[in-house]
């Protein structure tokens, strides 16, 4: 499956050709902007919407605060999921990168002799872009946004097919709906018995927050200062 795309007149190729040749007619220092965004600073961004999120979860507290925070554990473990399932596909397809095959490419970064097929940035992002939409539905698209652009700049910098970024992103999204119930089922009991630990249950909620499990009353269950109360009276 080496030459898979080989052809010219291939679609995904000619692609390649259109988005990358952007690159060429860029100034310089929009490429090497693209370069660093595409290379580290969308994985980066990334993280650090996920880190938004878990905040914005922390202060609104509420009962589901720790099946909220356990979907957001998820979104970064799911990347890591997905990032292992793609090392055996990578060895199988054994697509070599493009400018490797293809002359006339715009490189905008050196260095990657791996396989091309699928796009490890592009599974990543898209992995954490749709873990943090189960978990935040606004958060969740700011992610999938960000995972698209992801991969428009691995193209654009001339290290991966179209095709390499579209299998990233059905990876990611993939690994990250699929195993997302049993990986709640697991996360989600975590997360409550974190929650219920004085110092600990500040990752689930600000402090002051009632927790799960506490100063709730059974049903029938008075008081004390309403028992008091009551004798008072009478």
């Amino acid at each position: 499956m080496a030459g898979l795309a080989e052809s010219g007149s291939n679609p995904d190729i000619d692609l390649l050709y259109d988005i990358n040749g952007l690159a060429k007619d860029a100034p310089h220092w929009f490429d090497r902007v693209m370069e660093f965004v595409g290379e580290y600073g969308l994985p980066v961004a990334m993280v650090l919407l996920v880190l938004g999120c878990w905040w914005s979860v922390r202060r609104k507290g509420g009962e589901d605060a720790p099946a909220s925070v356990a979907a957001l554990v998820w979104a970064p473990l799911a990347a890591s999921v997905a990032l292992l399932v793609n090392i055996p596909i990578r060895g199988f397809v054994e697509r070599p990168r493009p400018f490797l095959t293809h002359q006339g490419l715009d490189v905008l970064i050196s260095g990657k002799t791996d396989y091309s097929f699928v796009s490890d940035h592009a599974t990543i992002t898209m992995a954490m872009g749709v873990g943090l939409f189960v978990a935040h539905r606004r958060f969740g698209l700011a992610g999938i946004a960000l995972a698209l652009l992801e991969g428009f700049c691995r193209v654009y910098m001339g290290v991966h097919y179209p095709t390499d970024v579209i299998g990233g992103f059905a990876l990611g999204t993939a690994v990250a709906l699929l195993l997302s119930p049993p990986a709640m089922a697991l996360l989600t009991p975590l997360a409550r018995a974190v929650d219920r630990s004085p110092r600990a249950g500040l990752l689930i909620r600000a402090r002051g927050e009632a927790r799960s499990g506490r100063d709730t009353l059974l049903p029938g269950r008075r008081t004390a200062a309403g028992a008091e109360e009551r004798d008072l009276a009478a």
